[in-house]
């Protein structure tokens, strides 16, 4: 998987720790998760990050994160974005 640093641990602290788990896993708890055990608000771009990695475990393609932005960013105007 192809993620920075920081993701990595993030993922770590969350629990995941392989593809298998990524794959399983869905964007919105682990955002909700790592905001919860780290006790502060994070960047929605992390959700975008852990989309983009979750596809990637889930499909094999490889797509920039930012791709995901639109998603979230149209989930926030109709309000049901995780946070």
């Amino acid at each position: 998987m192809n993620v920075g640093e920081a993701t990595y641990k993030d993922l770590q602290l969350l629990g995941i720790n392989s593809i298998h788990q990524l794959a399983n896993a869905s964007a919105d708890q682990l955002y909700a998760r790592l905001q919860q055990i780290t006790g502060q608000l994070h960047d929605p771009c992390v959700w975008d990050v852990f989309a983009a990695a979750i596809n990637e475990a889930r499909t094999g393609e490889k797509q920039p994160w930012w791709q995901w932005t639109k998603i979230r960013k149209k989930r926030q105007l109709e309000g049901t974005f995780c946070i």
